[in-house]
């Protein structure tokens, strides 16, 4: 009997998978080195995801093998609210270090980034006595109830899963491509404040400095720092969210460095443990220490395999200095991405090149802003897949082509995805 091939695999899935799990692509995975894998047919492709940015450090890192290996013959599992472990206490340690800003710093652990986000308000709450949380238009932060009713995007996120939680209110992301400047956010902010909810009823602000699902638009600098100036005015809890940005993802440690704000708390997630499920919320002492003893936790949260590939990670960006090597990969995307654009301008209507190795280009038509081309956006996705290129797509309108590379790869990997991408693009823009 032959081997099952991606044909084979895809209908026993379709079989015995809920179809609200999909999956992008229809090629299943064999094995996976850095930045290139193959699936059970022997196809080779070039991975610009790294599952969604969780394995920053490439697949199959050497040196996080080793230390979940290590950690396996010790032990793999006890409870960390039961009988702790040191990996967990040295992560925190660490973690609490290298968050932005003087402020003393504490920990917890959890195993998803939605986990993170859901603790994040329990401990805003907690500090503040108050019920009110803001995020805003096009944020993601998550699938669990509490984080899915704080994104703000509704399919396929949100669509058949209502009601959502209360005292969730959403302001206007600043993104001057689609003519919302940092002002106008603002000052739907206090109008807010005005119409909807009074800053004294608001627990925190929550905020992406890179939207990532939303279409991958930077913050602005001067409108983080007005956010922790409304914060600070008002008592409210400022949460960053640094999952999909954290851990030299953007040529900065953390993406908030850019802005030189310092968080109250920060969730993290992804690209922490080197594709070992973890997340945690950093923030600020006195703030982390609000809820009682054993309002936080979770059986799984704090896993001792996890938190070691997460103390490899830590020492890897260290070692290869992978922050600046963030910078570079980012550089050489930009410059063939905005070339691209030249090339094609009624169709590539901008590309966001200035945080790192998580860049973007959003599809249009006729050069318009308000014209997006989500079928363009979904045919060059699903060409780039069957030319041996694993890319994906985000934002509210489904125009854009996100690149999250391993920190890792190599620039001649970077060039043969992208000459693979340019010839996707001539081919369905002719």
């Amino acid at each position: 009997m032959s081997e099952p091939n991606n044909a084979d695999w895809h209908a026993r899935k379709s079989a015995a998978m809920a179809r609200g799990q999909v999956s992008l692509a229809s090629v299943f995975i064999e094995r996976a080195d850095n930045a290139e894998m193959w699936d059970v047919e022997g196809n080779r492709y070039i991975d610009f995801v790294t599952g969604i940015a969780a394995c920053s450090m490439g697949h199959s890192n050497a040196r996080v093998v080793s230390a979940v290996q290590n950690q396996l013959e010790r032990f793999s599992h006890t409870c960390l609210t039961v009988t702790p472990y040191d990996s967990a206490v040295m992560l925190a340690e660490k973690l609490n270090g290298l968050a932005p800003g003087p402020t003393p710093k504490k920990s917890i652990f959890v195993t998803t980034g939605a986990e993170a986000v859901e603790n994040s308000i329990k401990i805003a709450r907690a500090h503040t006595g108050r019920r009110g949380v803001i995020a805003f238009n096009g944020g993601f932060h998550g699938r669990t109830m509490l984080a899915m009713g704080l994104t703000g995007k509704i399919l396929p996120y949100k669509n058949l899963f209502g009601p959502f939680p209360a005292e969730i209110y959403h302001a206007p992301y600043p993104v001057a491509y689609h003519g919302v400047g940092v002002e106008d956010s603002l000052k739907a902010l206090n109008m807010l404040f005005k119409v909807d909810i009074a800053p004294t009823d608001v627990a925190a602000i929550i905020v992406e400095p890179v939207q990532g699902e939303g279409g991958f638009y930077p913050a602005p600098n001067e409108f983080m720092q007005a956010l922790r100036k409304l914060c600070d005015e008002n008592g409210i809890v400022l949460v960053v969210d640094e999952i999909q940005t954290g851990f030299a993802r953007t040529g900065r440690f953390f993406c908030t460095e850019y802005s030189a704000v310092e968080p109250d708390l920060m969730t993290v997630a992804k690209g922490v443990a080197g594709g070992f499920p973890l997340a945690g919320v950093i923030g600020k002492a006195e703030i982390m220490d609000a809820p009682l003893p054993g309002g936080l936790g979770g059986t799984y949260a704090g896993s001792p395999v996890a938190c070691s590939a997460a103390l490899a990670v830590l020492n890897i960006i260290a070692e290869d200095n992978l922050v600046e090597r963030a910078g570079r990969i980012g550089a050489l995307f930009g410059k063939r991405l905005n070339a691209l654009k030249q090339q094609y301008p009624d169709v590539i209507g901008d590309v966001r090149a200035t945080r790192g190795a998580m860049l973007a280009i959003e599809l249009v038509i006729d050069g318009d802003p308000e014209q997006p081309n989500p079928e363009l956006t979904q045919g060059l996705v699903s060409l780039a897949y069957r030319r041996g290129l694993v890319l994906l797509s985000c934002g509210i309108r489904n125009n854009v082509v996100r690149f999250l590379p391993a920190l890792t790869i190599p620039d001649d990997l970077i060039n043969e995805g992208l000459d693979i991408f340019s010839n996707c693009l001539e081919e369905l823009s002719s």
